[in-house]
């Protein structure tokens, strides 16, 4: 990530840190998001099963077809991308969706766990686990060490609490002031990118306040510890929405990037990608996306190793 996350309520892993917060995933209405993406409350709806295809499984290196299973790792603090079900371990989400269908078409079985977000690509590395398909942003620096599939499109957006008055709009608005972001994201690398180009200009830097998860960020927006958080469009949306009218929205969408599926560089990601296709062609694609209210990140060229920038 792009990328941030947060408890549970209603069936869904959001916002369990701010005591003072509340909400229901049978709500109806929807938040326009920073990047331009609209994210609805979730639904309980079931994903038809994916059918599947002999000929993409065939591109699944030896050690991985004879395993015949996966580990995919996902940060459920990430809603409405991963996030963990009222039961406090099942991992739920757009990501937990389209990995489990990502199974059916390779015919692996797929096991979800849920793993911090900044120590995923390091599992890949060291064998731990074999697919990381947690929101994360396909960087050309990410591209040295680990392979992407792209499937998703989301910018960036800030939110801040909803009796602020200050308003935020693109990078250059952070100079002098606190951000909350999650560690390893993209947005705590702009941020503190940012400083730097604020300082270089005579600008106060940045003071970026990094936590292990985005619950703990969330509550340091919510406590007044940082003056707005910093996250994935239709992650922002879904943590105002979610929110029961603690958080607002601010400024205009920026930094539109895609998401990838990450893999070691083990020649997997060809199987990955025609496994994608599928899933878009068969409609699944499509209704996974629309379940978790997150249509508009939607697109229809995957490819491996998509970075922008």
């Amino acid at each position: 990530m792009g990328r941030i996350r947060v408890g549970v309520v209603g069936g869904v892993a959001l916002l369990t840190l701010l005591a003072a917060c509340s909400s229901s995933s049978s709500s109806s209405s929807s938040s326009a998001a920073p990047g331009g993406a609209t994210t609805a409350a979730p639904s309980t709806g079931a994903i038809p099963a994916a059918t599947a295809d002999s000929a993409a499984s065939a591109l699944l290196p030896a050690a991985i077809k004879s395993k015949g299973s996966v580990t995919v790792a996902l940060d459920a603090t990430y809603a409405p991308d991963e996030m963990l079900d009222t039961d406090g371990k099942t991992v739920i989400g757009m990501d937990a969706d389209l990995s489990t269908a990502l199974g059916q078409v390779l015919g692996l079985k797929i096991s979800l766990v849920d793993a911090t977000f900044d120590t995923i690509i390091p599992g890949l590395l060291s064998g731990k686990f074999d697919i990381g398909n947690s929101s994360f942003t396909d960087t050309k620096a990410r591209e040295q060490q680990v392979d992407f599939v792209t499937y998703f499109t989301a910018g960036e957006g800030y939110y801040v609490n909803a009796n602020s008055t200050a308003s935020f709009n693109g990078l250059d608005a952070l100079c002098g002031h606190k951000v909350s972001v999650e560690k390893g994201t993209t947005e705590e690398s702009d941020a503190q990118t940012q400083s730097k180009t604020c300082q270089s200009s005579g600008k106060p830097a940045v003071t970026v306040l990094s936590f292990q998860d985005q619950n703990a960020a969330n509550l340091a927006v919510s406590s007044g510890r940082a003056e707005l958080g910093f996250s994935d469009s239709q992650v922002a949306a879904y943590i105002v929405q979610q929110s029961n009218g603690q958080f607002k929205l601010t400024g205009d969408p920026f930094s539109t990037a895609p998401y990838g599926i990450a893999v070691p560089k083990n020649g997997m990601a060809p199987a990955l990608l025609a496994a994608v296709k599928d899933l878009m062609s068969q409609g699944v694609y499509a209704k996974v996306l629309a379940k978790w209210g997150v249509s508009s990140g939607a697109i229809s060229n995957p490819v491996i190793n998509g970075a922008t920038s």
